[in-house]
């Protein structure tokens, strides 16, 4: 005894969905859409809406993107509508090595004059030592150069025995005699 079985199976290029917003809704949410992202997912059922839509390639191929991606907008619209199909999630990203109380601490630090460091290393040992926050250098380096936007300045050495006025005086000349 045989049993047919059939298969209801989505081809590649033939889609089965049936867009349920008018032509004039669809063309009114494009002219309205403020991301490309978002125009791209609406033209995509703005095509499909017409008389005689392209195949799921045509649109892939027309929007620069690959067919799966197409069908997965797609299969979002199924399941849960326009909104669904338009809803873009943002990625939060990793979990910071080192908090924000330990990165503020730090930015107070670098702050003061006479505290300073004079490497990235040094910074990533005060980090352990004093607040308890391990870190790789890299780590270390990103948070200070990059969001702290500090750099590591240790001041010259100066020697005692200079006269500090005639340091000033020559400080303010200095610019005179470099613009001749």
């Amino acid at each position: 005894m045989r049993i047919a079985v059939y298969l209801c199976v989505e081809m590649v290029g033939v889609t089965s969905i049936d867009v349920q917003e008018s032509l004039e809704n669809l063309a009114q949410r494009l002219r309205q859409a403020e991301t490309a992202t978002i125009k791209e997912r609406l033209q995509v059922l703005y095509w499909l809406k017409q008389d005689n839509p392209p195949s799921i390639s045509a649109i892939a191929k027309a929007l620069g993107k690959h067919r799966s991606t197409i069908q997965t907008w797609l299969s979002k619209y199924r399941y849960g509508g326009v909104e669904a199909m338009l809803e873009i999630k943002k990625s939060l990203g990793g979990v910071r090595v080192i908090p924000q109380w330990a990165e503020a601490t730090l930015a107070k630090r670098l702050q003061q004059p006479n505290h300073g460091f004079s490497s990235y290393g040094e910074i990533q040992q005060w980090l352990l030592e004093t607040l308890g926050v391990e870190a790789q250098y890299h780590a270390v380096y990103q948070m200070t150069r990059y969001r702290l936007k500090a750099k590591l300045k240790v001041p010259r050495p100066q020697n005692s025995k200079q006269n500090s006025q005639q340091r000033s005086a020559f400080k303010k000349t200095l610019p005179m005699t470099l613009n001749y």
